[in-house]
């Protein structure tokens, strides 16, 4: 078996007040209709920062500062395997719109579990919850 090289993916944490933003994948999508971070697939040529900005331009017409590594999990999909790093983010201009998300929604820390999630991002949401629930 040769190892599968991991795609490099990135998702933002945007935080407003207590709150932190999800986003409902489309139901055409592959693992369509779970809920996720925004953030994509890094180009080449992009840093991690570079193409969560973009991500977040394209996905939610906002433009964001990107701030420090929160965690990085890899994970495997049976489609492809992710290397997922997500950064803390502040919303610098704009307010999220949904052009190409399902739903978007604010949600507390203690609230997320109330969602269903992709598969890469349960790492992320127990230390979350591990560091901000109250």
């Amino acid at each position: 078996m040769h190892e599968k090289k991991a795609t490099e993916v990135v998702a933002a944490l945007i935080w407003r007040g207590q709150e932190i933003l999800i986003c409902q994948r489309p139901a055409n999508k592959s693992r369509g209709m779970l809920w996720e971070f925004v953030g994509g697939k890094v180009e080449p040529g992009e840093t991690k920062e570079q193409a969560l900005a973009r991500e977040c331009r394209e996905e939610l017409a906002i433009s964001v500062s990107v701030g420090e590594a929160f965690m990085e999990v890899l994970h495997e999909y049976p489609d492809l395997t992710v290397h997922l790093t997500a950064f803390h983010a502040a919303i610098e201009a704009g307010e999220p719109q949904k052009l190409e998300h399902n739903d978007l929604r604010w949600v507390a820390i203690d609230a997320l579990g109330d969602y269903e999630f992709c598969p890469a991002d349960q790492a992320i949401l127990g230390k979350l919850a591990r560091e901000y629930a109250k």
